[in-house]
């Protein structure tokens, strides 16, 4: 393989959570520029930013008013060129979102969209009648409630599959994919090597919009007729055939509800569509009927069937994106891991980083995964910020009867805004993030959990991390290998073995919080071992707490 994205490692940077330049709380662009060596001597290749673009942050960034504008609080264009340049002078990309299943209710379009049926912007959103005085039919939107708002001006009902201030755009009409090419061609033009696509495939809905299949008292499913809908690789064909393939960029898309044959779809090199998804199957493993808010556990059976099911469905028909926490997602240790004492956070993160990292797929490192950062909890309602959480909140202890206590402990175990707590930089005021009033709170635990504390320090996550990242550059095998499950049915070891060109690789991976034997590892750990979250201490079948190994037969 020779795309450079085939062999990179992706750091995401949301930036107002990442470091404040201007003191007003709020990370920014200038913000990310002062932190770019600190990136770089991670070692990764390419930075993802999430939404900068001119928004009402009713969904932090993700509601957007002007695709070729900043926003105010992450400074300006002449910022982001700035730091375009110099993260280009230091070796390192620029991927950015790519927003174009909604627009804010702000954006010109839908200003002019919802003031007549006669509009020329009308048919750029998804309008229809109401119902015997309803909403036109069943559907739940993703952040709570109706996924239809009746407008005042006309009585008609436009569609938003998220927040009401986030309506859904018509990609049935060829202007609106004109318009959303020709937005991507700014971005592209002025250097920027690639687009993670939000919630790509739902911009195709099967046009007759039936009621959905009840998600719980209260809405119907829209995601039968909205995820990966009749048109949706038409469209990714054409817009790869219009834009993307005029550019020597990498795209990802999001891609809730995907299967493995249909990513097979959306990544075959023949397709001409993207370059990898993010699937969500490992990460939702722990739902039950109230959807992420439960305080069940992720199944080691479940996370070991599915990530395997992905390695080999997609080698050589696909490209796989490895990743185990994002910007929507609860921090990794505190979801797969253990964060109930700092010995067992430590060692778990470090095996968690080893089992991602040496699968086949372009890697992706949240800020802060590099330093183990967990879940907060807040200890009130009021603490949190995002829109899903605090809709979540209102419709579970208000209309659905769940108890406050019951939701706050779902809320410290799956909010999004675990994920958005500020960077934790040291152990200064603020974590160092800020010298004014964070917009969300710092996680308490910054004293001791920030990257000063673990820069010099050869035992810590960011440097252990610094290694596994540079052994992945270093070996083709981890690339280019294909892979097979080992131990399938052990309780307590996720172990898999890569194959190339001769060379076989022995990942082991401990899910316990106790040392324990394991003689069934002992065929699988000769040759030379290339990495350990512990100092070896030479007893090959026994397995410390959240051990993770990885081995090197030479051909």
């Amino acid at each position: 393989m020779n795309t450079w994205w085939q062999r990179a490692v992706v750091y995401q940077v949301y930036p107002r959570s990442f470091y404040d330049s201007n003191g007003d709380g709020i990370g920014d662009l200038n913000g990310v520029r002062a932190k770019l060596d600190y990136i770089r001597r991670l070692g990764v290749d390419v930075i993802w930013l999430n939404p900068i673009y001119k928004s009402p942050n009713d969904d932090n960034g993700y509601d957007i008013s002007d695709y070729r504008a900043i926003m105010d609080e992450f400074g300006t264009m002449e910022d982001f060129d700035r730091l375009l340049a110099e993260a280009h002078e230091k070796g390192l990309r620029i991927v950015m979102d790519l927003v174009v299943n909604h627009t804010s209710d702000e954006h010109p379009w839908f200003i002019e969209s919802r003031k007549s049926a006669e509009s020329p912007y009308r048919d750029y959103y998804i309008w229809r009648e109401g119902k015997d005085g309803n909403p036109p039919n069943n559907w739940g939107a993703s952040f709570r409630g109706s996924a239809w708002e009746r407008c005042e001006e006309t009585g008609m009902y436009y569609l938003h599959t998220f927040s009401k201030k986030q309506p859904d755009l018509n990609w049935e009409n060829e202007t609106v994919r004109g318009e959303v090419y020709d937005l991507m061609r700014f971005w592209l033009d002025k250097g920027i090597d690639g687009f993670r696509m939000d919630v790509i495939n739902y911009i195709s809905k099967t046009p007759e919009m039936p009621d959905g299949p009840m998600m719980n008292r209260l809405y119907g499913n829209f995601r039968p007729y909205c995820l990966n809908g009749p048109r949706v690789h038409e469209f990714l064909q054409e817009m790869n055939r219009e834009v993307l393939s005029h550019y020597d960029v990498m795209t990802v898309g999001e891609t809730p509800g995907v299967s493995v044959e249909q990513a097979q779809r959306y990544t075959g090199p023949d397709e001409y569509e993207l370059n990898m998804v993010f699937q969500f199957a490992h990460v939702n493993l722990d739902y039950d009927e109230n959807g992420k808010w439960t305080l069940k556990r992720v199944p080691l059976d479940g996370l070991r069937r599915v990530l395997s099911e992905w390695q080999t469905g997609l080698h050589g028909k696909g490209w796989n994106s490895l990743y185990l926490n994002n910007h929507d997602q609860p921090r990794m240790v505190s979801h797969f891991g253990d964060d109930s004492t700092e010995a067992l956070r430590s060692a778990s993160a470090k095996m968690l980083g080893v089992l991602m990292h040496m699968m086949q797929g372009t890697p992706y490192v949240y800020q802060g995964e590099e330093l183990g950062m967990t879940n907060v909890a807040f200890p009130d309602i009021s603490d949190y910020r995002d829109i899903d959480t605090l809709n979540a909140w209102n419709e579970m202890t208000g209309e659905l009867g769940v108890s406050p206590e019951h939701m706050l402990a779902c809320i410290h175990r799956r909010s999004r805004d675990n994920a958005r707590t500020p960077m934790q930089w040291s152990a200064a005021p603020n974590a160092g993030f800020t010298t004014g009033t964070p917009w969300i709170g710092v996680n308490p635990n910054y004293e001791t959990i920030n990257a000063e504390a673990q820069e010099n320090d050869p035992d810590s996550v960011l440097c252990f991390y610094r290694r596994l990242i540079a052994l992945r550059r270093k070996l083709p095998i981890i690339t280019e290998g294909d892979y097979a499950l080992l131990l399938a049915n052990h309780p307590q070891i996720f172990a898999y073995q890569r194959r190339w060109q001769g060379q076989r690789l022995y990942v082991i991976c401990s899910f316990s919080a106790q040392t324990f034997d394991a003689p069934e590892i002992l065929p699988y750990c000769g040759g030379r071992l290339l990495l350990c979250n512990y100092v070896p201490d030479g007893d090959a079948q026994t397995l410390r707490p959240y051990e993770a190994r990885v081995y090197l037969v030479e051909a």
